[in-house]
């Protein structure tokens, strides 16, 4: 019977440490027909010294399991109670949360948490960047779109920090990126026809890829007016929709530059040239233009295109006349 009493002790402390029951809990063998006696009984010693006059108390075989089978199955009853009266939480959540059944198809679709990511679909290019990668190339691009400076140049300039130390292999890809299209660039010509990742091409690839968004991300952002074209016309797809710039120059009467723009949300049109501004802001989407007279051209404007919806920072064009 020792053995016995000792098996049960063990049992019970196991499957109350397992459960992780608390001390509120474990009150519950006072609560249910003298289970706590019961138990009191079955774990007694048999080989303990008894009382002076006393008689050693005597169990029938089988009790025991008995005993056994009545405390657990009422911890489980009352642990359930609790389980119902308080679910547990998940370690994001703070309070009890419905979730659907199942989402509605048109917020499952992916979008870019970038809003003026989405233009990389209009670029042509044969790998698709990375968004952090392509974020600091526009980034890059509007901070030199302005600058002076040749355009091979300037793509190095764009894309060094990503490959520092290799300032001859940038300049020698820029080359070939300046005079062909990426299909006939042998550097290009070497990446895998698999949907390789960004990260997995070859130094040299990335370098030419990085190349090649950057002087179409450069081209996108520039508006160059001439004698024969004073008209010029943009598009740049955002996460809430198209972007569509028509710039032009008007020279009947009151000589001007002139920018129209369809916006697909709100928001706001800066127009500088050497001091002067203008800016136009609406509060809905839809057209919306700004302009500044001028007797004589500048040799660059700048225009900000700003959605506070998607990003707190404006989307940069050059605007550069040479009528």
């Amino acid at each position: 019977m020792n053995s016995d009493s000792e098996s049960l002790q063990h049992q019970c402390l196991d499957w109350l440490l397992t459960d992780d029951v608390k001390n509120n809990e474990q009150s519950v063998c006072k609560e249910n027909d003298g289970v706590e006696n019961l138990l009191k009984e079955a774990t007694a010693s048999k080989s303990s010294e008894p009382k002076l006059g006393g008689t050693p108390q005597a169990f029938q075989l089988g009790e025991i399991p008995t005993v056994q089978d009545r405390f657990q199955a009422v911890l489980k009853r009352r642990l359930q109670i609790q389980v119902q009266d308080h679910p547990p939480l998940f370690p994001w959540e703070t309070q009890l949360i419905d979730y659907p059944d199942f989402v509605d198809e048109p917020s499952m679709t992916l979008v870019p948490t970038w809003g003026w990511m989405v233009q990389q679909s209009k670029l042509n290019l044969p790998r698709p960047l990375p968004e952090k990668v392509f974020r600091q190339l526009l980034e890059q691009c509007q901070a030199l779109v302005t600058s002076s400076v040749p355009l091979g140049a300037k793509l190095v300039q764009v894309v060094e920090n990503f490959f520092p130390n290799e300032s001859q292999a940038l300049n020698d890809i820029a080359g070939l990126v300046l005079r062909s299209t990426y299909r006939s660039v042998n550097t290009l010509e070497t990446i895998p026809n698999i949907q390789s990742d960004y990260s997995d091409l070859q130094p040299r690839q990335q370098m030419a890829l990085s190349l090649l968004a950057a002087k179409q991300l450069l081209e996108n952002l520039t508006l160059p007016l001439s004698a024969t074209s004073p008209v010029v016309e943009r598009q740049w797809l955002t996460s809430v929709g198209n972007l569509n710039i028509k710039v032009e120059y008007q020279s009947v009467g009151i000589t001007k530059l002139l920018v129209q723009a369809e916006l697909p949300v709100k928001g706001t049109l800066t127009l500088r040239g050497s001091g002067t501004l203008a800016m136009a802001t609406s509060s809905t989407s839809g057209y919306l233009s700004v302009e500044l007279g001028c007797e004589q051209l500048n040799p660059t404007y700048t225009l900000e295109v700003e959605f506070p919806e998607i990003d707190q920072q404006p989307l940069l064009f050059v605007i550069s006349p040479t009528i």
